[in-house]
């Protein structure tokens, strides 16, 4: 039987080259890729070469050397667009020598939606996000020193007046360790507003609130009024202020701040390709 295959070259943000198949033939995945978790695994790269293709179902697949690859459930790994399909592709190439599983952040986002380990419906998982409404980072001020009560008012109050204004709500803020009460009409808001998500953007969504630890600065970051870089350090305003005042071992500093930047930034960037039916134009592949 004769197969065709057309495959054309993306040069990616590494300088390193993709293939992006059009068709490709059914190959069974093999079993040497065991389960992974986002922990500390690490293992030797066993594949030469990454391509994506398109099943007769209109997902798309990620190919290891023409085997496919599964979650750790043992699923088909299928993701709905290109566009999501050449970012995780992306870092499956980015992988030197040593697979470091804790860095794939996109695979391991796409592995949840897929697996759904904790098994749990769309109304569980806006139920889930809400309750940061009620523990909400920016929510929260401290009554001294007055510093640190001028810095919070001045960095976390315009990102709160935003947050009201766009979507028509009342949250406010407070000092008290029982935290501000939120209007029910708030709750029921932002539930409508999260109803309009797909599981795979909620379970996207829900990785950057537990990075941030704040659904507004999420939500803020996701309309595009925050940047990641701008997220992460209201996230972190209270222990930026005391490193400025007390000083910080340097490099476990500069560490967290990347790591907790690039999930963030990972988060993000699934819920945007996640949430579209995007599809790579042609024009930017590269013979």
């Amino acid at each position: 039987m004769n197969m065709f295959r057309r495959v054309f070259q993306l040069r990616n943000s590494f300088g390193n080259v993709i293939s992006v198949c059009k068709s490709c033939p059914s190959h069974q995945y093999s079993k040497c890729l065991s389960k992974y978790s986002t922990a500390s695994t690490e293992r030797k790269r066993f594949y030469q070469d990454v391509s994506i293709s398109q099943g007769d179902d209109g997902l798309y697949e990620i190919n290891l050397d023409r085997r496919k690859l599964k979650t750790p459930g043992g699923k088909l790994f299928t993701v709905p667009n290109e566009a999501l399909a050449i970012a995780v592709a992306t870092e499956w190439d980015a992988q030197r020598g040593t697979l470091k599983f804790y860095t794939m952040h996109l695979t391991t986002l796409c592995n949840t939606a897929l697996d759904n380990p904790t098994q749990r419906n769309k109304e569980q998982m806006i139920n889930s996000a809400l309750k940061f409404l009620e523990t909400d980072t920016i929510c929260y001020r401290v009554e001294d020193p007055p510093g640190l009560v001028d810095l919070q008012k001045n960095e976390w109050d315009p990102v709160l007046h935003w947050i009201e204004n766009r979507y028509n709500v009342t949250i406010g803020s407070s000092s008290s360790i029982l935290g501000p009460e939120i209007p029910q009409a708030t709750k029921e808001t932002f539930r409508q507003h999260l109803n309009s998500y797909s599981l795979w953007s909620l379970t996207g969504l829900e990785f950057v609130i537990s990075q941030l630890k704040s659904i507004l600065l999420s939500l803020g970051m996701v309309d595009r009024y925050l940047t990641v870089e701008q997220a992460v350090l209201l996230s972190r305003l209270e222990e930026e202020y005391q490193i400025s005042h007390w000083g910080n071992v340097e490099w476990a500093h500069d560490y967290d701040m990347y790591e907790l930047r690039a999930r963030t930034a990972a988060g993000a960037l699934f819920i945007q390709l996640s949430s579209e039916n995007l599809t790579v134009k042609h024009k930017i592949m590269q013979d």
